[in-house]
């Protein structure tokens, strides 16, 4: 079976499962509330950031807009960005309730708030770090400094003021440049630090582990898995789910679906780990599909000893 066939068989189950999955995540409750709940929420502190504006009987340049999510945001509801970054700082539900959050989780928190206010919100990524800012003809506004800070400054923390940072080499002329990120590519930043997050939670107790580790050249005759480190399980399979759902993206991102099929091997899911790396072989480059060939090939004779012992046999299954 080739990559198209794999690939559309996979989509196949994807969608006829659609309808039941949409019911399923309205109805899915996370600490106590809906989706459309904690969506709410966002509602309610675009409300409070129009009470503010009304408050200071000011006009509605972007300037005072901003100056006013700022306050309702970060002074009178109290969110931060968190130091280190968790699960309970990565998912939007947990960052609403506790207000404190990772820098990416937070940008999306403000672009989504300043939407509910008609101004539209940019944002690109800087070394490592997601910069946001409003859509304007007027960059310079940005950069100026009042009370020891700029508004660019303001909005995306300290990030723009750490010498360590590209953020901090920034300026009004410099952010022209940069490539503005799409809603899509957000969401692609976004699972990509929950699949690290997680990964690196589930091989704690593996110091050094990386999803590439079993790749090197297959010389022993191990084949009944006793030798895959054992992983914290809920953390592999949140990794394992924020992987899937960046693939809808990205399909063609062999790395990524790498990265996935691996991932399924340390959960013993060989079946599906086969499926994702062989269809990982067609789009790799050819170095690539050369290391990954014989590893793929000890994967199905592991499947296939799986379901072996799975129907009561015993011993090692031989082939003739």
């Amino acid at each position: 079976m080739d990559a198209s066939s794999f690939q559309n068989e996979r989509k196949g189950s994807i969608v006829s499962s659609d309808v039941q999955d949409s019911k399923q995540m309205d109805s899915m409750l996370m600490a106590g509330k809906r989706i459309e709940e904690w969506l709410s929420e966002l509602d309610a502190i675009a409300k409070e950031v129009e009470v503010e504006l009304v408050s200071r009987d000011i006009g509605c340049h972007y300037i005072e807009v901003l100056e006013a999510v700022n306050k309702v945001l970060f002074e009178s509801r109290g969110f931060k960005r968190s130091a280190v970054v968790d699960s309970k700082c990565s998912y939007l539900h947990s960052v609403l309730s506790s207000r404190c959050g990772s820098a990416i989780l937070l940008s999306i928190i403000y672009i989504e708030v300043c939407r509910r206010l008609n101004l539209t919100i940019l944002g690109s990524r800087v070394g490592e770090d997601f910069l946001i800012w409003p859509q304007t003809g007027n960059p310079e506004e940005l950069f100026k400094v009042s009370s020891g800070h700029s508004l660019f400054g303001i909005v995306n923390g300290r990030c723009v003021d750490n010498p360590k940072s590209k953020a901090s080499d920034l300026n009004s002329h410099s952010l022209l440049g940069l490539d503005i990120a799409s809603n899509r590519d957000i969401i692609g930043i976004y699972l990509a630090n929950l699949i690290r997050l997680h990964w690196k939670r589930a091989s704690r107790t593996n110091h050094g582990l990386m999803l590439t580790s079993p790749l090197r050249p297959v010389d022993d005759d191990t084949t009944d898995g006793s030798s895959i480190p054992l992983l914290r399980p809920q953390d592999l399979r949140l990794a394992i789910m924020a992987s899937e759902k960046l693939l809808i993206l990205q399909p063609h991102n062999w790395a990524l679906r790498r990265d996935h099929g691996m991932m399924l091997y340390f959960s013993r899911d060989y079946g599906e780990a086969v499926q994702e790396l062989s269809i990982c072989m067609a789009f790799a480059p050819e170095e690539e599909a050369e290391i990954l060939e014989p590893f793929v090939e000890k994967l199905h004779f592991m499947r296939l000893e799986s379901s072996w012992k799975s129907l009561g046999h015993k011993g090692r299954l031989t082939v003739p």
